[in-house]
């Protein structure tokens, strides 16, 4: 074999080594980073809870959580400890009027007609087919004594939301307490659109959602597509999640929400999931859990930027 032949392999043979080391050296680097940044704080407790695809705290009971399963499911969501044990099933009833609910994706808290109240806001915004002629948000007052009872029954008001160009698909609802406006984000397609509704509205209102703008998030679908949102409490943080990525932004003074997201988010450390579909803030703002589809599945703690 020609000397020069030996010294090509020598060199390919090389080369592979090297790029072998730095892909597990980045491997190992990025195993270490997120082991700083996140620890698993439980795991569901309940064979019901097995299909999650939302969360979100609770502004009235201390180290409580809303969480609830996707379509198929009826009308109920459970609440947890950041352990995942479960402390009561809650069922809503809104008087549907023939109306029956289709496909919950998502869930938040947040402000409502009672001044000083909370309110629990479960998105019932699934549209696999893009063909429904509304979309429903059922609205629970909260209380202490949700988590009273293993099993507890309570009233719900439901308000239709239209979209202006025709149906959509999504899978993130989230409430602003600040603007008191709610949130949805469209789940498919190369980008995705942000639209809105006023929170104040009365039983069994029919209300035409306003288009506010567009987002485009890299990556490969359906990895890409989005599929959670939450809004800290004060308002000031917000959260967008896919199937692969959370991403964070910090509201600026006199802000719409809507601007927020147009500005470039930073991207936070996250723990692939099975299927994860939830996110949601933590009481104060400090962390964030998420948590995924499967029966027993893990629920992830984060810190939120600045208290790394």
């Amino acid at each position: 074999m020609p000397a020069e032949m030996k010294m090509s392999r020598q060199k390919k043979l090389f080369a592979l080594i090297v790029i072998v080391t730095i892909t597990f050296t980045c491997a190992y680097a990025w195993h270490r980073y997120l082991a700083g940044k996140f620890e698993i704080s439980g795991r569901m407790q309940s064979k019901e809870a097995k299909e999650i695809s939302g969360i979100t705290a609770s502004a009235v009971n201390q180290d409580v959580f809303y969480i609830h399963n996707d379509s198929g499911d009826t009308s109920r969501i459970f609440a947890i400890n950041n352990k995942g044990e479960l402390l009561s099933t809650i069922y809503y009833n809104w008087g549907n009027g023939g109306i029956a609910q289709h496909d919950c994706e998502d869930i938040s808290t947040g402000p409502g007609p009672v001044k000083g109240a909370s309110y629990i806001y479960v998105a019932d915004i699934g549209d696999n087919s893009a063909s429904r002629n509304f979309v429903n948000i059922f609205r629970i007052k909260e209380r202490a004594a949700l988590i009273g009872k293993k099993t507890v029954g309570t009233k719900a008001t439901a308000v239709h939301l239209v979209y202006p160009d025709g149906p959509k698909d999504a899978e993130a609802f989230m409430v602003d307490p600040v603007d008191r406006l709610m949130y949805i984000i469209t789940k498919r397609y190369d980008s995705v659109t942000v639209y809105t509704a006023p929170l104040a509205f009365k039983a069994n209102d029919t209300l035409k959602l306003t288009k506010r703008c567009r987002l485009f998030f890299q990556g490969l679908k359906p990895l890409k597509w989005i599929t959670a949102a939450d809004v800290s409490k004060d308002g000031r943080q917000v959260l967008v999640k896919n199937y692969q990525k959370v991403f964070y932004w910090r509201r600026e003074t006199d802000e719409a929400l809507w601007q927020t997201l147009q500005r470039k988010p930073l991207e936070l450390p996250y723990q692939q999931e099975k299927l994860g579909e939830a996110v949601g803030f933590m009481t104060g703002g400090k962390g964030y859990l998420t948590t995924s589809e499967g029966v027993y599945a893990p629920i992830y703690y984060y810190k939120t930027p600045g208290y790394f």
